[in-house]
């Protein structure tokens, strides 16, 4: 009869792992993380709104978006969204590429994600983005990654621009030492 005590541990110990996610492994973030905050979101917002209004008077604008402005606005987009592709997310501006890290759930396993995008500009003025790599640890990489991650880029800019974004033609964009400088045109 002592059995059963055990046989009903161990069945409750199997349904609450079952209930859990199991880590899968994938790519390691790099060892320095990257705050997420409103405070820097607005910061972008308000460096977006100063640019553009310069802008307006000289033609031209630059400005320049560091990690944790990229990682938090990020981080707020992807818990936005019902289903996101991954979560955490950890954005490394260096050596000419965005190195994206999060964390990535299908059913009970979650695995860390590593996609190295490049961004540039095509011949009509608009962020050309490219994923180099895309690591998803065990799990598969999804489907339509390429297209959700520049429908997400695309609906940054416009959005960040709002009505000026039709009057603005982006001219280069440069990933170095921890910034994203960006610079163009008001026509």
């Amino acid at each position: 009869m002592q059995k059963k005590p055990y046989w009903l541990a161990t069945l409750a110990l199997v349904l609450a792992a079952l209930a859990c996610t199991i880590f899968v492994g994938g790519p390691d973030y790099p060892v320095e993380p990257i705050p997420v905050s409103t405070e820097a979101v607005l910061g972008l917002q308000e460096e977006i709104k100063a640019a553009l209004k310069a802008g307006a008077q000289a033609g031209s604008v630059s400005m320049a978006i560091n990690e944790e402005q990229l990682t938090s606005y990020l981080a707020f987009r992807l818990q936005s969204q019902a289903e996101p592709l991954f979560t955490e997310p950890q954005v490394y501006l260096r050596d000419g590429q965005m190195q994206i890290y999060g964390k990535a759930r299908q059913g009970y396993f979650t695995a860390n994600v590593g996609i190295v995008v490049t961004a540039g500009v095509d011949e009509q003025g608009r962020p050309k983005v490219e994923i180099t790599s895309a690591d998803f640890g065990p799990l598969p990489v999804p489907a339509g990654l390429k297209e959700t991650m520049s429908t997400a880029i695309e609906e940054a800019y416009t959005s960040s621009l709002g009505p000026i974004a039709t009057g603005f033609r982006l001219e280069s964009i440069t990933i170095a030492n921890g910034l994203m400088t960006v610079a163009g045109r008001i026509k």
